[in-house]
């Protein structure tokens, strides 16, 4: 790799490990990188290329190329590349995650559901900000999670990470970003689902509207696989 493509990867890389760059942020485009460095299209590529291989980022045709992975933060999912690995995060996040919300509706504390309505409203205000959306929504499965009154759930929520919510995001049509105002109103309204069931201490309510939001977004991985 030619000296000025290595620079760039460097700066890019502690943009992405400090935070500058948070998971779920695209980097600056390539017309922008070549400004900003001063160098041709080919060096940019190949800087790109090579965060790529580094499983730093993953780049889409049309979309432009995003945070993937912030190392040591998220170990289990180093491994998630293929749209196969995806869906089955999915599923197997369909499975824990309903039944974790099941016990949250049984268990849950005042100071938890409370906890669980500030993430919600903290994922309503965040909106289409790719970055800090990313964040208040995997914040909002977390304290479901915990709300199970099983640590084992809080644990393997916690160490899958942000990136739990990313990967499947980078794999979706460009119709089911957070930027399309119809698709943010849909997910908005299946987390208030969930809330609501456990505010009502309904288990099998709670399940139900938990499976029902993560089947969806499988549902949207499985359409844009077709297309």
């Amino acid at each position: 790799m030619s000296g000025l493509a290595d620079q760039i990867v460097e700066d890019l890389k502690r943009r992405i490990l400090s935070g500058r760059i948070a998971p779920g942020e695209k980097l600056p485009g390539e017309n922008g990188l070549v400004e900003e460095f001063g160098v041709s299209r080919t060096v940019v590529r190949e800087a790109v290329s090579r965060l790529q291989a580094a499983g730093l980022v993953e780049t889409f045709q049309g979309r432009g190329s995003f945070v993937l992975e912030v190392p040591d933060r998220t170990p289990g999912l180093r491994a998630v590349r293929s749209h196969r690995d995806v869906l089955d995060l999915m599923d197997f996040r369909i499975g824990v995650e309903s039944e974790a919300a099941g016990l949250a509706a049984s268990r849950r504390t005042d100071h938890q559901l409370k906890g669980i309505e500030r993430a919600l409203d903290d994922f309503r205000r965040v909106g289409d900000d790719p970055g800090r959306s990313v964040e208040a929504d995997f914040a909002f499965h977390l304290k479901v999670a915990v709300a199970s009154g099983n640590r084992f759930y809080g644990d393997l929520i916690g160490e899958l990470g942000p990136m739990m919510i990313m990967l499947p995001r980078t794999r979706l049509d460009p119709a089911y970003e957070m930027s399309d105002p119809d698709h943010l109103i849909r997910v908005v309204h299946e987390h208030e689902n969930i809330s609501a069931a456990i505010a009502r201490s309904e288990p099998e309510a709670a399940r139900a509207a938990m499976r029902v939001h993560l089947s969806s977004t499988r549902h949207r991985l499985l359409t844009h696989t077709a297309g």
